[in-house]
């Protein structure tokens, strides 16, 4: 399985492997040939098509091969190019698009019985994915969809045209796949919505998101809470409550802003203006200091001006993003924006691309530079350091989601396992990771570290034995409540 594009789209494929797997399928190992590959695509940017066919083209010397071995190429790409796909790649056996996910095993099989490639493009949803099996990549984190779709019209994006209008699920669902989760041993969970915060607007409750947020503040078990891409026009201040008075709710954001320049806004047709992001912003940073911002910026969308330009190396000092990821227009045949006037010269944009680049590097180091002699509570994550095993280190996420890389003797390497928590003392800071070196103040293992541990072979944290005479007959004084872990008798 392999996946480009947003977290949406991780989490399709999540489904997708449980899907082949409930159909009796195994996952390849990683030094075999696959009998089946499956590609999730991406069509934001161009370069997503090009990556696509070259990988298709690496691949037919392997099927060529391997006869028998089947090609399947789905996700957003697939929506949008549909045969022509199967045309530029004949060796492909099967294209599937973003609303019939769940058709995959047949279509492979189908393929398979008839000997030639299978296109089936939905128009529509057909079934919603949260209803699919899934294989999480995770045992202690975990994606769940609020809502599929998006209902925005912006000029540079094509996804509207390709995932389709919004659907919401209803938010008995949600929590119910919520609860499930956590009884499975998930500590985290990320709600996920093209756009999560119009969640609601389907049913006509604009406040649904909110109450979301508070009702898995609700879920025992459920240590942290995240949810991904907000849009600013739906971005209000019962959210922002929500996010403050909910322990489990972590102090993170990410919200896209694209462009500072209000000019630029209006062309992209983003509802809302320079002054409506940078309100947010500060309403977000009143109601939580400690909060970590950070966003997406588009440069050099057509007519985009030096002014413009300007604009958003503005908001950027101002907002003072914790990071950002920052890409170069890309025209996307389809979109209103391919058909504007203005478009930039390569060189502009890319000169403009560097300079935002090196303003926020400096801004994410210096706010990175502010957490050192911190205390941080890290939820242990796995592969996301690639130089931790020459460097005796394992990585984590602190509350507002920056990656820490933390030092641990033998001992504490031992007894740590992806999600735990550790306790530790920042001593530097980098623009895209914090370190602490000082040691490990404290670990809390947890049912996520034992779910971590099942699935990878190891037995989990045994309780502790208490040596000692017992008591006879009820206590003298009150027992104090258990602590650390999970607390469940």
């Amino acid at each position: 399985m392999r996946t480009y594009g947003c977290q949406m789209n991780v989490h399709d494929s999540e489904r997708l492997s449980g899907l082949l797997e409930d159909a009796g399928y195994e996952r390849a190992a990683e030094d075999t040939t696959a009998d089946v590959v499956v590609f999730n695509t991406c069509a934001v940017r161009e370069n997503a098509d090009n990556r696509l066919y070259g990988n298709l083209g690496h691949l037919r010397p392997a099927k060529d091969a391997h006869p028998g071995m089947q090609i399947a190429v789905g996700g957003c790409l697939a929506q949008k190019d549909r045969g022509e796909i199967v045309r530029r790649a004949p060796w492909v056996d099967v294209v599937f698009g973003t609303h019939n996910i769940g058709s995959l095993p047949v279509l492979l099989e189908r393929a398979r019985v008839q000997r030639e490639a299978q296109v089936e493009i939905e128009e529509s949803l057909e079934t919603f994915p949260s209803t699919l099996p899934s294989r999480r990549e995770s045992a202690y984190a975990a994606w769940v969809s609020v809502s599929v779709g998006c209902n925005n019209t912006c000029t540079f994006c094509i996804v509207p045209s390709l995932r389709g209008t919004e659907k919401d699920r209803r938010p008995g669902d949600v929590l119910a796949e919520v609860r499930a989760l956590v009884d499975e041993g998930v500590a985290e969970v990320t709600l996920l919505g093209q756009n999560v915060n119009a969640y609601g607007s389907e049913f006509g409750d604009r406040q649904a998101f909110s109450k979301l947020l508070r009702a898995c503040g609700e879920v025992e078990g459920l240590e942290r809470v995240r949810f991904t891409s907000p849009h600013p026009r739906d971005f209000t201040d019962d959210v922002i409550e929500a996010m403050a008075e909910t322990p489990n709710v972590m102090p993170q954001l990410h919200m896209p802003l694209q462009s500072g320049s209000s000019r630029v806004l209006k062309a992209m047709r983003r509802s809302y203006r320079q002054e409506r992001f940078l309100s947010i912003v500060g309403k977000v940073r009143e109601a939580m200091p400690e909060a970590a911002i950070s966003t997406d910026i588009i440069v050099g969308f057509p007519g985009e001006t030096e002014e413009d330009f300007e604009e958003t190396l503005h908001v950027v000092r101002e907002a003072r993003f914790a990071s950002a990821f920052t890409f170069q227009y890309s025209k996307r045949p389809g979109t209103p924006a391919a058909e504007m006037e203005g478009h930039l010269p390569k060189e502009v944009v890319q000169e403009r691309y560097e300079r935002l680049v090196h303003l926020q590097e400096e801004i994410s180091a210096e706010e990175n530079r502010r957490l050192v002699g911190s205390e941080l509570e890290l939820l242990v994550s796995e592969g996301e350091g690639r130089k931790n095993g020459e460097r005796r280190r394992l990585s984590g996420r602190a509350p507002d989601n920056r990656l820490v890389h933390f030092a641990v003797d033998d001992d504490t390497a031992e007894r740590l396992r992806p999600g735990d928590f550790a306790t530790v003392e920042v001593t530097y800071g980098a623009p895209h990771h914090l370190v602490a070196d000082s040691g490990v103040r404290a670990v809390r293992p947890t049912r996520a570290g034992d779910a971590w541990a099942a699935r990878n072979g190891r037995e989990p944290e045994q309780p502790g034995v208490l040596l000692g005479m017992p008591t006879v007959g009820a206590p003298a004084e009150p027992q104090p409540a258990a602590s650390g872990g999970c607390g469940i008798g």
